[in-house]
């Protein structure tokens, strides 16, 4: 990693240099000004232009222009009153009609980056909202917005036309393409034309108007989709509370950081204010694209392609978070901005990185591990399974006379599978550490119940998916046999699990099945590890000191 200071100042000062916009040259052409360019209003059924099957953007946004402005001044003559009468029941279909209502203050007296977080906000919730429209007829909703915009599913509800004027505004490279400029940090708020956030809010209740002929139609009620509701919320709160003289600080740090696009210093101060008023989500929403925005201008400068800081045209890809933190740029170069980030990358202004106020902030980032992460949530149900298993042994014992009658129906079948799971145990013992034991006997267990028998089992598949947490990061060095041969390791213990599941559920409660299973599952466990796939990568791991430290931790929180 290069750390050296004089690498990074010299990095840091290269940002120094002035930018007006992120927006291409052609960006800004269709954004700023191509629908301005024709002043006398269209017949309305020709305002979206088309060649055969084509979509022409740039002739579509020119005709798109006068419209949208008498649909601005005609919502800006409005009282709120009036608003809400008009527009109230057909913005329920969004599932969050109140953030609409309160849209109108921000169209009648607009201040740029106000306008800017409405939209923002408005194509957030027209995204989520037609794909639970979508979801009336498709069976699954696409994960691109234009995939989703140019569904037949869509069509069908709203009609082509309608479909092709949301496709100009928001979904398309070639056309505005409101929602990627600004949820991806390129467009600063002056940028953005106020009349097109007006027209979106129009078109989401004229979507709302149409949404109900076809329901009636078809005599169909939409359904929303749950959202999704973060849990474990105390385990988030680690950084201290941030009092006004930290804010303060925060405004500071702001016009002197050489990350933060000047044209881009509203938003940056709307975020504070907006934290200030405990309006956060509105804080969140603005500060995560200046946040992929900042570390743009940072990847550009440190790995000398500044023309990756501008829009890309329909022919290539944005420069976004994905590849920003890759480890090798697209020519196959290794991306210098990893290198640079951590604690050196904060190194722009030492006045306020020496402030006493910033230190515990500071300290609590440099030990943040991730908590939704996939690897950071099957780290966290590891550990609940094994605080689960550990109890297990307090389970009734059975009488003396049911134990002989289980130990002489059973021992033909049952024992070979405990010496199986032993057999395994002791060939992962030499790779963990001394005080690592699977806990009770597996031989007494089975005696005593045959669900107390699984608590051994269960404890060696958990010490397993442990031991691949640790290395993860090591299956990329396997070549493309043991790559696939690893793979179905996992499948077949994820196939063995689910199964253990609906063998031992209340509705099935097939247990002589589930000792069959259980039986097939450790042999094949057993030839895994024998062929030395995984034992190699297990070795590595333990030489490194990492197994120990992890599993110990792990065995200390699931007895508190």
């Amino acid at each position: 990693m290069n750390t050296d200071p004089v690498f990074v100042e010299d990095a840091v000062i290269q940002l120094i240099e002035p930018v007006s916009t992120c927006l291409s040259t052609p960006v800004h052409y269709m954004v700023c000004e191509a629908g301005f360019e024709i002043k006398e209003k269209h017949a309305i059924n020709n305002i979206v232009s088309d060649s055969g099957q084509t979509l022409q953007y740039l002739k579509s946004v020119r005709s798109l222009g006068p419209v949208c402005e008498s649909v601005h001044l005609h919502l800006q003559s409005l009282t709120v009153e009036q608003f809400e009468d008009c527009f109230m029941l057909w913005f329920q279909w969004t599932n969050c009609s109140e953030i609409f209502l309160e849209m109108l203050p921000t169209i009648k007296g607009p201040d740029a980056t106000a306008i800017a977080l409405s939209l923002m906000k408005l194509m957030s919730c027209l995204e989520r909202a037609l794909g639970d429209v979508l979801l009336l007829i498709g069976k699954e909703c696409p994960f691109l917005l234009r995939d989703l915009l140019a569904s037949q599913e869509l069509a069908k509800v709203f009609g082509q036309p309608v479909m092709d004027v949301l496709r100009v505004f928001i979904g398309s490279p070639d056309g505005l393409n409101l929602r990627n400029i600004l949820w991806h940090g390129f467009a600063s708020p002056q940028e953005i034309p106020v009349k097109y956030f007006s027209m979106l809010l129009f078109l989401t209740a004229g979507l709302g108007q149409l949404l109900k002929n076809y329901l009636l139609q078809t005599q169909t009620s939409l359904v929303h989709r749950p959202y999704v509701a973060f849990t474990g919320l105390e385990e988030l709160h680690i950084f201290p509370d941030l009092n006004q003289e930290l804010l303060s600080l925060a405004e500071e740090l702001v016009m002197k950081s050489n990350i933060v696009l000047r044209n881009m210093v509203p938003f940056w101060i709307t975020a504070v204010t907006s934290f200030r008023q405990s309006r956060f989500a509105d804080c969140v929403i603005l500060l995560l694209p200046q946040l992929e925005s900042g570390l743009r201008l940072l990847f550009t400068r440190v790995n000398k392609c500044p023309s990756r800081l501008m829009t890309a045209e329909s022919s290539s890809l944005y420069t976004t978070f994905d590849e920003m933190l890759a480890k090798q740029l697209n020519s196959e170069e290794v991306n210098q901005l990893p290198l640079l980030l951590g604690e050196s990358a904060m190194d722009d202004v030492g006045a306020i990185k020496s402030h006493t106020l910033i230190d515990p902030i500071m300290s609590c980032g440099n030990y943040y591990r991730s908590k939704f992460h996939p690897a950071a949530l099957l780290k966290k149900q590891v550990l609940k399974c094994i605080r689960s298993i550990t109890v297990w042994s307090n389970l009734p014992v059975v009488p003396e006379k049911q134990v002989q009658e289980i130990a002489g129906l059973g021992k033909d079948v049952d024992f070979p599978c405990i010496f199986v799971t032993a057999d395994i145990f002791s060939q992962l013992q030499p790779y963990l550490p001394q005080n690592i034991r699977i806990s009770g006997d597996p031989m007494n267990s089975l005696l005593t119940e045959n669900i107390i028998f699984l608590s051994p089992v269960l404890q060696l598949i958990l010490i397993l998916i442990t031991l691949e947490l640790i290395s993860i990061h090591t299956v990329c060095e396997k070549n493309a046999s043991d790559y696939q041969q690893y793979l179905k390791f996992l499948k077949f213990i994820l196939q063995y699990t689910e199964n253990l599941v609906t063998y031992t559920s209340p509705e099935k409660n097939k247990w002589d099945e589930t000792v069959t299973l259980t039986k097939k599952a450790m042999l094949k466990i057993r030839t895994f590890l024998g062929k030395q796939i995984a034992l190699a990568r297990f070795t590595k791991a333990f030489r490194r000191g990492h197994l120990t430290i992890v599993v110990e931790k792990q065995l200390k929180i699931s007895r508190q």
